[in-house]
């Protein structure tokens, strides 16, 4: 074989591979291939090779190739096939643009090391690249302001994504469940940073409020972003909306929590006719109204741990009374370690007004520094407290404290969902599945994608972050779903049902996650992982930029050997992991 270079008129000469062979006692030639469309240097390797020359001619076999770059691939490769899989990419609309490439990156990125816009857009840089990520979607070069610009691009699409998300994850009549939390914002520029309820914590700290979606299984499908005063019963009629006019859902049943769903939500928001049926709690004033009516009766306990029961108070509601003896004594043991922590608080208010210099005096300032401690504990309901202007005294209120240890342990479920659409049972259970939203929450704030703190100044800018956080989130349940054989998670969900003794009591873990948790192995013997150390783990699956010796012939990208635990991990995500085409 040889390589021939003809002349082509005014048009630039073909460059063709030929081979010489011997017919009949004569030499014929023959064209093999046209490769005018090589570049020089990869015509130039082959001419080498075809006069006998290697990749490994020059020096010894360790030192004819040399690795110019290696980016961690595995990660990526895993998260980008799942968003893929999952058909975001295509939900998310117009996808060949930079902005719909910039998104993607931004979500994965999310997943595979949450930083600001900032770090992302230089991990995205060609100069500055931390894996493979740039190179899988086309991206060359990216600047912080694309991505802002790629945001706002994302948040004009809001409405439409979680449209198509709700349209495949929410079904006619089923379950719908919704909560809320809030997160800190640093700065105080952005309009919709308001002091408020931290559940993080951060009292001093503006904060926004924002609110999950999910399906039964606890699948988000869609979010919204709040002031961060915005009480939690007026982010309701907004979710009703969305689900009706937005998601075309005219059959539903909205899971709450006691501090959303209120009465007057349900007389405003949830008419009779309006196809919206709903799950909520009592708080715990009105469960004392109903223990002093008579109409609680702890005796009912004695046999069974949960009950129906009427009140004249909530007219065509179904009452379901639980009680769970394991949260009876988590509920003692918490009151009296507030109580000890309030008043070992209150006595040192109390050595203030004693001490000989500087004393505290005054009903006024002694009183805002007991109201301080009686605020951070949450026990006032619980003392007697007598302020004058050179001391003050304080008693606990047994009988206040005795009327709450007899509901320990005791929560009631209500809900106008007829008992031939859904049995007692089934209510508790639908209640519970809450836990998978605070889950969402956990993931989204803490554990994997650190929605907070949040750092941008414009309200639309933080609707966006959020919604990007979401988007990050969806991808990553589905992928836990398909690892969780892999990881701490309960892979046997129907095992652990099964295993449980009553729906009142805690969940129990099916028998297979148990040895996971015990062992730290799974039943093929790998090793159990969290989410995040399973992607440390990919991360270390390798695209290696190689140099041969002989400079003539080109570099080349070659994948690393893929571990069994790496081979394991696309196989249960139903991906087939190669080098991304430059």
């Amino acid at each position: 074989m040889y390589i021939a270079v003809v002349p082509n008129r005014s048009s630039p000469p073909a460059v063709l591979l030929r081979e010489s062979f011997r017919e009949n006692g004569k030499v014929h030639n023959r064209t093999l291939a046209n490769i005018s469309h090589w570049p020089p240097e990869r015509v130039a390797a082959l001419r080498e090779v075809l006069k006998g020359a290697t990749m490994t001619s020059v020096g010894s076999a360790a030192d004819s190739f040399q690795i110019v770059r290696s980016l961690p691939h595995g990660h990526v490769a895993a998260v980008l096939g799942a968003l893929r899989q999952l058909k975001l990419d295509a939900i998310l609309g117009s996808e060949s643009s930079r902005a719909h490439k910039l998104v993607v990156a931004m979500i994965a990125a999310r997943i595979l090391d949450p930083a600001s816009k900032l770090a992302t857009a230089r991990a995205l840089h060609p100069d500055t690249l931390t894996s493979s990520l740039s190179a899988n979607l086309g991206l060359e070069g990216v600047s912080e302001d694309e991505l802002y610009r790629a945001m706002d691009w994302l948040l004009e699409r809001q409405s439409a994504i979680e449209a198509a998300l709700a349209k495949t994850h929410l079904v006619e009549g089923g379950l719908v469940l919704y909560d809320l939390t809030s997160t800190y914002l640093e700065g105080r520029h952005c309009a919709l940073a308001r002091l408020g309820h931290s559940r993080d914590e951060k009292s001093g700290k503006l904060q926004i409020v924002f609110g999950l979606l999910t399906n039964a299984a606890g699948c988000p499908v869609a979010v919204e972003v709040w002031e961060g005063n915005t009480a939690d019963p007026k982010t309701v009629p907004e979710q009703v909306k969305k689900l009706r006019e937005r998601f075309g859902l005219r059959r539903l049943v909205l899971v709450g929590d006691r501090g959303m769903i209120t009465s007057a939500r349900i007389r405003e928001d949830f008419s009779e006719g309006s196809g919206i049926q709903w799950i909520t709690a009592l708080r715990a004033n009105s469960i004392q109204k109903l223990a002093a009516d008579g109409a609680l009766q702890l005796s009912l306990f004695d046999t069974v741990d949960l009950a129906e029961i009427t009140h004249p108070d909530y007219p065509g509601e179904r009452l379901v009374v639980c009680f769970n003896p394991i949260l009876a004594e988590e509920r003692a043991r918490k009151r009296e370690d507030l109580l000890q922590a309030t008043e070992k608080e209150l006595e040192k208010v109390a050595v203030a007004t004693r001490r000989a210099k500087r004393s505290l005096r005054g009903k006024h300032s002694i009183g805002l520094r007991v109201g301080r401690v009686l605020g951070r504990f949450k026990m006032g309901k619980h003392y007697q407290i007598h302020i004058d202007e050179n001391g003050f005294r304080y008693q606990r209120k047994a009988d206040s404290i005795e009327r709450e240890k007899r509901l320990d342990g005791i929560y009631v479920i209500r809900t106008n969902v007829p008992t031939a659409s859904m049995p007692t049972q089934d209510v508790v259970r639908s209640y519970k599945q809450l836990s998978g939203v605070e889950g969402a929450f956990r993931s989204l704030k803490t554990v994997d994608l650190h929605v907070r703190p949040i750092h941008h100044r414009l309200a639309d800018r933080v609707r966006a972050h959020v919604f990007l956080c979401m988007l990050a989130y969806y991808v990553e349940w589905h992928m836990r779903e398909k690892l969780a054989p892999l990881l701490f998670d309960d892979h046997d969900k129907a095992a652990a049902q099964a295993r449980r003794e009553s729906i009142v009591k805690p969940a129990k873990r099916s028998a297979a996650a148990e040895r996971k948790a015990l062992t730290k192995q799974t039943a093929q013997g790998e090793p159990v992982h969290s989410f995040q150390s399973l992607l440390a783990d990919l991360a270390t699956l390798t695209i290696n930029r190689v140099q041969p010796a002989n400079q003539v012939v080109p570099a080349f990208d070659k994948l690393a050997v893929p571990t069994p635990l790496q081979q394991r991990v696309f196989a249960l995500l139903g991906i087939k992991v190669s080098v991304p085409i430059a």
